[in-house]
């Protein structure tokens, strides 16, 4: 069983041809910029955002409280440390670009030939976020989000593979920016004081929009060299 699952993580996969890359490119698209497909993939988005405030307070020190994600699409993660400092500048600031970085890095990894470890890495991250997860939606998304990924990696041939995780990370590419809009939209109303700009602007006298332009430039530049990767230009 080990040794299947080891041979499944690290087999070796052809990086799909431009064509059927841009196929994929198109439905991803056609997924974070419509309506009803964005509220989809946007629990995908979530949970990635998250795991970037989270992996960041760890890695500043801070001490991790939990993570909630709720019905609505929207996130939160508690970490204990100084209100004030680099430490949670750099842990606000991971959110939104987190999600085209991870696409970013998915389309390296596609690159090289790996489709099935980048799936069952988002399986592992899914795992691990279990023991994060302090709300009942949040775990149900988790579990789905997991337990689809880890069923489709051990049981789909290998060129459905490769097309799910090229489809990944170009929603993840692509719904990176669109975040990123709907963050100013928010902010232009009423409903995002708090939101991870805001806090920063706070937080650093730097104002809002400065960090709204600095994740839309990462956001802008992950999916230019991301996009070419997975185009294979």
């Amino acid at each position: 069983m080990i040794d299947d699952l080891l041979d499944r993580v690290t087999a070796a996969t052809p990086p799909l041809a431009w064509q059927p890359s841009l196929v994929l490119c198109l439905l991803a698209l056609a997924l974070t910029w419509s309506p009803g497909g964005y509220r989809l993939v946007r629990h995908l988005v979530t949970l990635t955002h998250e795991a970037g405030h989270a992996v960041t307070a760890a890695l500043a020190g801070r001490s991790l409280r939990g993570i909630r994600l709720h019905s609505d699409t929207s996130g939160v993660t508690l970490s204990r440390g100084r209100a004030r400092g680099p430490g949670m500048v750099a842990t606000l600031v991971a959110g939104y670009p987190a999600p085209a970085l991870v696409g970013l890095v998915g389309a390296l990894v596609l690159g090289a030939g790996y489709a099935a470890a980048l799936l069952w890495g988002l399986v592992l991250t899914c795992a691990l976020m279990l023991v994060l997860v302090r709300n009942l939606y949040g775990l149900w998304v988790v579990l789905v989000t997991g337990t689809a990924v880890g069923a489709l990696s051990w049981l789909a041939p290998a060129q459905l593979l490769s097309a799910a995780a090229y489809l990944m990370v170009w929603v993840l590419l692509l719904a990176a920016p669109r975040s990123v809009v709907e963050l100013q939209r928010a902010r232009r109303g009423t409903g995002a004081a708090d939101s991870d700009a805001d806090q920063l602007a706070r937080l650093t006298g730097l104002p809002a929009m400065v960090w709204v332009a600095l994740f839309w430039l990462v956001c802008a530049a992950a999916l230019v060299l991301g996009g070419r990767g997975l185009l294979a230009l």
